[in-house]
């Protein structure tokens, strides 16, 4: 086996390997440190590599080391703290700040034997579904390096598409594990409100949650039993499953009821063809697989649900740069950072505690209605993304109007937040190729309340049906 092809293994297998001794936890992270050195000049996938932390926790591990993700090279999204590490959520407002110690979840990764290898890119404080922050420059798609990966997880997702390293951290307000896994040809999952500890910096979010990237449903599991579970001072807790997600995923769904939409949650926005037609042919896979799947009408098409949104999104993000600004030791200018970010700074700022407190309100009772509807059906298929991955420069972030920007972004990622919205799991899918692009086609599915492990069923069961583990983005060398 190539060193290459090392990157495009199952972590499990890896972890597996470096228990019997096969391959050592030492010869893992230079195989990927060494990818990342010729590969990501081409992607910038990354914003800080730790070679000399992670060749030394490398050395810290033996054969034997039964550990679920011993030795595995796991890659952090850089808005979330690694001790030692910059933390800068793309924004040249922060510096250089650096943390002094890791957030639960990447202790969690660490105690699991994961080796942190670097930080990966994303939009300026993760507003947008396109990694192209000014600051650390735009993150390129393995699959065409003129369009996204997504956001705001990009750079993420481009490690692993690209075979930088096989598992990598993402977190999600409004689709950004799905959208990158969309655009990326990966394994995207949501899971539960509360699911994973947002600790130590936050009790929890109402519309964010944190997950990983991979190729796998398989991978997925193992990596959400490795994250899941309550720390002290969570502000939300869901019931634990009640055995392993990764053994979960293992059983076999039947006779489920689906309800298939391409509605978009966002009144008007476009839905192009090839989306459509991926939802189509996945609910023939479903029947054919046994479940019955019905055409339905959710009811999440309300209008204004982008502003609405937005009065929960907007100031969730200004808190970053509230962060930013703390760090800067000094109040920020519109200079110092992105239009949008400027903009939706200032309109955080005038949104008084009457009107935030009446939007979330509203989004509750919006999910409340959408999670009530629901009840009749095990899981709704729809599309994961509206059109193909963009190309670099269509959302611009830096524009003289920021905000048509900030609303392009919700036309080509419509059928994401109201996940968000709702709290429930939901899981993008690399079901389909675009033949005509040579890009992935994705599909999503959203669960029911605390139902990652019936949707982790469902997806393996699509995934052996049709496997996509196997394709590879044309990387273009460095």
């Amino acid at each position: 086996m190539s060193d290459s092809e090392l990157m495009f293994r199952p972590v499990n297998e890896l972890a597996a390997m470096v228990e019997s001794g096969e391959l050592s936890a030492s010869e893992l992270v230079d195989v990927s440190l060494s990818r990342i050195d010729e590969l990501n000049p081409t992607y910038n996938a990354f914003i800080e590599v730790f070679d000399g932390r992670a060749r030394a926790d490398a050395a810290k591990i033996k054969s034997g080391d039964d550990r679920p993700l011993a030795g595995v090279p796991v890659a952090i999204k850089n808005n979330t703290p690694v001790e030692g590490g910059r933390l800068t959520f793309a924004s040249a407002a922060i510096g250089d700040f650096r943390a002094d110690a890791d957030a639960f979840l990447v202790r969690r990764l660490r105690d699991a034997g994961a080796i942190v290898v670097g930080s990966t890119n994303l939009p300026e404080f993760g507003i947008q579904p396109t990694t192209e922050p000014r600051d650390t420059g735009a993150t390129r798609n393995p699959w065409d390096v003129n369009r996204t990966p997504g956001g705001s997880s990009g750079g993420s997702a481009a490690a692993v598409a690209a075979g930088m390293v096989p598992l990598a951290h993402a977190n999600d307000g409004g689709g950004s594990t799905r959208i990158p896994a969309a655009c990326c040809g990966l394994v995207g999952l949501k899971p539960q409100r509360g699911r994973i500890s947002a600790g130590p910096a936050v009790g929890g979010s109402f519309l964010g949650i944190d997950g990983v990237l991979t190729r796998t449903t398989a991978e997925t599991a193992l990596a959400l039993d490795v994250l899941a579970g309550y720390e002290p001072g969570d502000a939300f807790w869901p019931a634990p499953p009640i055995r392993p997600f990764s053994e979960l995923a293992g059983d076999v769904p039947k006779g489920l009821k689906i309800a298939m939409t391409v509605s978009p949650p966002l009144v008007g926005a476009p839905v192009d063809a090839a989306s459509i037609d991926a939802v189509q042919r996945a609910a023939e896979l479903l029947r054919e697989l046994g479940h019955e799947v019905v055409e339905a009408d959710p009811p999440w098409s309300v209008p204004g649900m982008l502003e609405l949104f937005s009065a929960l999104f907007c100031p969730m993000i200004s808190t970053q740069i509230a962060f930013a600004q703390m760090i800067a030791g000094r109040e920020l200018t519109e200079s110092d950072i992105e239009p949008l970010s400027w903009e939706i700074w200032q309109q955080s700022q005038q949104i008084s505690a009457v009107i935030g407190f009446g939007a979330e309100i509203q989004i509750q009772a919006l999910a409340r209605s959408v999670v009530a509807w629901s009840q009749s059906y095990d899981a709704i298929l729809c599309p994961a993304l509206a059109e193909p991955p963009v190309t670099l420069g269509t959302i611009d972030s830096c524009s003289e109007r920021p905000m048509e920007a900030f609303a392009r972004g919700g036309q080509f990622t419509p059928f994401t937040a109201i996940a968000n919205v709702t709290g429930s799991p939901a899981i993008s899918l690399p079901l389909f190729q675009n033949e005509e692009l040579n890009l992935p086609l994705a599909v999503q599915l959203i669960g029911r309340p605390e139902g990652e492990a019936q949707l982790l069923a469902l997806s393996a069961q699509l995934e052996n049906a049709l496997p996509w583990a196997g394709r590879r983005a044309p990387l273009t060398a460095s």
